[in-house]
């Protein structure tokens, strides 16, 4: 069964068809008048033209009507046009091109044979700027002289004319479709229509949109909800793929603004992580004349050209949670009340939402657990690529750290557990934006547990760690250390993760008298990781080695900060008594003696793993003399002298 649409668009083309053989007709009488008396004794044999079209259609609506109408063509031009769509369509056409020359040789279609047989000819319409060659619609070959120049019909403009619709060629290596597009929230839908209707009320230039956040399939969205209500169609042209285009900027834009005119094309610019847009492409936003979004994560300037931006926020609490109890009420899920849960941890926009739930459909069983790991496992993959996922594998009964220490880790976990209730439904969220963000730091030597820390407050709130080294972020280049954290920041946005960021102290240093550029941009970063930890939505944990180095205007800007001490000895003998697994062998092993090695928690850790090597290889269990031996290696390594009344009594 043949649809509808296909038939209308079958009846569409045959009608254009046969307009443009009604139109051939009359520049091949044209044709057949003009050529030397020689050649009109035996004109050609005239090829078939289809009858003419009835008189009730209303050509006005056809495609070659519609052409000449949107680039304002004279009569002259259109049948300059015609002249060489007579070429591509009819087989005889190039004998009479020939006949009218006078030359065998020149059987095509050139300007001067356009101003010898078609009425109203004049010279300008051959010009550069006249519409039949700034809008491509016909091009010219080689010859040395412009008027015997031969000319072709533009391959697009001559599927037009016959009613089929393609994207040209050299367009179709650049943009991209957009693809299927997420449900919009309330708040993106209002964003949608004020674009559309500032479109609609601009009567001449249209100005340009500018969609600035973090979530491109958000702004895609959006483009895509505008395009619907302008009936049109939207493609995408990423950054990447503008700045390495083989043909030039110009005739991109030419091409554009005639698909545009012919096809209502809009077109949505991916800016997104682009710094610093290169002089040819703002010349070319500046420039271009059709409805344009530029979907961006920093703010552009406006220039000539008039420039609108929104800002893209994500979802609201209650947009996503209208979504969850919708998208979970649809596959008969009972929520249980842990909406309220999901929100707290993961900032989801609505396509993450709908693909989360249509994951979860395909599960046994599903549950509200299975739904959670879900969006765990759905919020990783932009982060694997900027930052090292810890495998979370210690909880609190692996913290020895003392009682005050304790109580701030479990405070800290408390207040990422409520900020939702508090920050929302309590109303300290209301007024105050900034400063949401819970923010720690974690200051102590190597091995006293800063990681461990970290890990057991993921463990607690089921949440994923992700390590950061700062000093691999920090570039000795203006401008891209900034970059860098903003990519790490925009893809923790989803939430169900802590961030850690390792070696604070290489960024976080005193602060500096400004006395040139550098300094000046090494204080601004500092600011810019503090105010996007300040904003992030999960809990962001700064480590550092050396807190005496730390600026303590900076330290005031952080909620908590938490001194990891060198361990005691009491302290050192807890830790020994729960390095080693249950499952583990071990014979005689005193754990007061073990308790005078003076090192940190990590130390202890690789001293007992070595030392179950070494107990393995010799097929006994863990002894004394196996942990001096790794105690040995361990001071060689970390180069530190082991004394006698450390060591003392471990052996006979």
């Amino acid at each position: 069964m043949v649809r509808p649409i296909l038939i209308e668009r079958a009846f569409l083309q045959t009608l254009n068809s046969r307009y443009l053989m009604e139109s051939l007709a009359e520049i091949r009488l044209a044709l057949i008048q003009s050529a030397p008396p020689q050649q009109a004794a035996s004109p050609p044999p005239p090829t078939s033209i289809v009858d003419p079209l009835p008189s009730e259609i209303d050509r006005t609506t056809l495609a070659l009507s519609q052409l000449c109408t949107q680039f304002g063509l004279s009569s002259f031009e259109r049948g300059v046009l015609l002249l060489c769509a007579g070429l591509e369509l009819l087989g005889d056409w190039g004998a009479l091109c020939a006949a009218a020359n006078g030359d065998p040789q020149r059987n095509y279609p050139t300007f001067s044979l356009a101003l010898a047989i078609l009425p109203q000819s004049y010279w300008q319409a051959i010009t550069p700027q006249a519409p039949l060659r700034r809008w491509h619609l016909v091009e010219l070959g080689n010859h040395q002289a412009l008027a015997h120049a031969p000319l072709r019909l533009d391959e697009r403009i001559l599927h037009y004319l016959m009613g089929v619709q393609y994207l040209d060629t050299r367009l179709a290596s650049l943009l991209e479709p957009l693809g299927s597009t997420a449900q919009l929230v309330p708040s993106h839908t209002a964003i949608a229509n004020r674009i559309f209707q500032i479109w609609q009320q601009s009567d001449r230039q249209v100005p340009v949109i500018q969609l600035c956040g973090s979530n491109p399939e958000t702004k895609r969205a959006i483009a895509h909800h505008v395009a619907q209500q302008l009936k049109t169609t939207v493609l995408v042209l990423p950054t990447e793929v503008l700045a390495t285009a083989t043909i030039p900027l110009d005739l991109i834009q030419c091409l554009l603004e005639r698909e545009w005119r012919l096809n209502r094309l809009m077109v949505l610019f991916d800016f997104d992580y682009a710094d610093k847009l290169p002089i040819g492409v703002m010349r070319l936003i500046d420039n271009l004349r059709v409805p344009l979004i530029l979907s961006t994560t920093i703010r552009y300037n406006q220039r000539h050209h008039a420039l609108i931006t929104f800002e893209v926020d994500a979802p609201s609490l209650l947009e996503q949670q209208d979504l969850w109890q919708s998208s979970l009420e649809s596959l008969g899920v009972e929520a249980n009340g842990q909406v309220q849960h999901l929100i707290t941890h993961f900032n989801l926009t609505p396509g993450q939402i709908q693909s989360a739930c249509l994951n979860l459909g395909g599960q046994e069983n599903p549950d509200i657990k299975q739904l959670w790991e879900i969006c765990r496992t759905q919020s990783r993959p932009r982060l694997d690529e900027l930052a090292q996922r810890i495998e979370v594998g210690a909880d609190w009964s692996d913290l020895v750290l003392p009682e005050r220490e304790q109580l701030v880790l479990q405070t800290i976990t408390a207040q990422v557990q409520q900020r939702l209730r508090v920050y929302q439904d309590w109303g300290f969220g209301n007024k105050k934006k900034r400063g949401l963000g819970i923010t720690a730091l974690f200051a102590g030597a190597s091995g006293t547990g800063k990681t461990m820390a970290a890990e057991a407050i993921a463990a607690e709130l089921n949440l994923d760690v992700y390590r950061i080294d700062l000093s691999s972020i920090i570039s000795k280049y203006i401008g891209e250390t900034e970059k860098n954290l903003r990519k790490l920041f925009d893809a923790a946005e989803g939430g169900g993760v802590i961030l850690l960021f390792d070696e604070a102290d290489a960024l976080f240093g005193k602060r500096s008298e400004v006395k040139d550029s550098h300094d000046r941009h090494a204080n601004v970063e500092v600011a810019y990781l503090l105010q996007r930890m300040e904003a992030f939505q999960g809990l962001a944990i700064l480590t550092t080695n050396l807190k005496s180095s730390l600026d303590q205007a900076f330290l005031r800007r952080i909620r908590f900060v938490i001194n990891f001490p060198f361990p005691k000895a009491l302290q050192r003998e807890e830790i020994w008594r729960r390095v080693f697994p249950t499952q583990t062998p071990t014979k005689k092993l005193d754990y007061e003696l073990l308790a005078k090695l003076e090192v940190a928690g990590g130390n202890i850790k690789s001293i007992a793993m070595n030392a179950a090597f070494i107990a393995a290889e010799a097929d006994e269990p863990i002894q004394m003399k196996h942990l001096l031996q790794a105690t040995r290696s361990e001071y060689i390594k970390i180069e530190k002298v082991l004394t006698d009344a450390e060591i003392r009594d471990w052996v006979d």
